[in-house]
């Protein structure tokens, strides 16, 4: 067990992930762990509860993916899904590292979409909500749309293509990397990037399976023969 307080540990997991947060985003990420912990003893948002558990399998896993979503939008004001977002894992964490992404969180379950909102309000985040819906109902689009233990790679592009921009990508957080699943992926999209993660305090495979919609130049220009 590490016996460095919270703080520390977070303090020390971002600089291993190469990310700048400033005193303000780390204070909010743990208050963001306690209003989980809140919640948690009345609605049943996470299935890890113990605090040690949920800083490494929560907290840590999430952070995990903010360098490599910098990386894709290069700092760009961009519109941000997250399906079956749960408690906000990874969405509220990116709304609070990523002020300039605007996070939607949506889930069936209404107490979590409204546990989203309480945390935007709560750790004072303009740029997050949370949307009590069904990924397949919602009219906006997206640039850029995640999933962190949602469905299968196939249920995740499937349900949510009509939201993803045309030129917008899918995040998938997954743990190993999932050939099966990749293999079963339907004819309109593709994988370009399965990305590796190391997750501080965390001995356990994470990846990113990066995707997008399939290419249609090469159907139309058939298409368009004699």
């Amino acid at each position: 067990m590490n016996t460095q307080p919270p703080e520390a540990r977070l303090a020390a997991a971002a600089q291993a992930l190469g990310l700048d947060l400033d005193a303000s985003q780390l204070a909010s990420l743990l208050a963001y762990l306690a209003l989980i912990s809140k919640w948690n003893k009345v609605y049943n948002l996470t299935a890890v509860r113990d605090p040690e558990e949920m800083l490494v399998q929560h907290l840590f896993d999430s952070l995990a993916v903010i360098g490599p979503l910098r990386r894709h939008t290069q700092g760009r004001a961009v519109r941000l899904l997250d399906v079956g977002s749960g408690a906000g894992l990874p969405g509220v964490v990116i709304a609070v590292c990523c002020p300039e992404i605007r996070v939607d969180c949506v889930d069936t379950v209404g107490k979590k979409a409204a546990f989203i909102q309480q945390a935007a309000a709560q750790l004072q985040l303009p740029n997050l909500r949370g949307a009590h819906d069904r990924v397949e109902r919602l009219a906006d689009r997206y640039d850029v749309i995640c999933s962190r233990a949602f469905a299968s790679l196939s249920d995740f592009v499937s349900w949510s293509a009509h939201a993803l921009a045309d030129d917008g990508v899918w995040l998938a957080m997954k743990g190993k990397r999932p050939d099966a699943e990749i293999a079963e992926l339907p004819a309109a999209s593709e994988v370009f990037h399965v990305e590796q993660l190391t997750v501080p305090e965390l001995a356990a495979e994470r990846c990113i399976v990066w995707m997008r919609k399939r290419a249609r130049a090469q159907s139309a220009t058939a298409a368009a023969r004699p």
